[in-house]
């Protein structure tokens, strides 16, 4: 009796561009160009000429941004 070979399921996560990012944050895509250049954009991943950035990556890089509640705030 043979079984068939089990599949993994590959999480799947969707691929934006840094245009996309830029739209979504809506600041000119030449920013997020400067913050890769500083270290500071989300990871992005080269695929031959283009860049790719996982969006759970790119939400992951916004929370760790988010300010934190000031004291006596409303």
């Amino acid at each position: 009796m043979t079984t068939a070979p089990k599949r993994v399921a590959l999480a799947t996560d969707e691929w934006l561009s840094l245009e996309d990012i830029a739209e979504e944050l809506a600041v000119p895509v030449r920013s997020v160009y400067s913050w890769r250049s500083q270290g500071v954009a989300p990871k992005g991943y080269k695929i031959g000429k283009h860049v790719r950035v996982k969006r759970s990556d790119f939400h992951a890089w916004l929370e760790r941004r988010a300010d934190e509640p000031r004291v006596g705030a409303a």
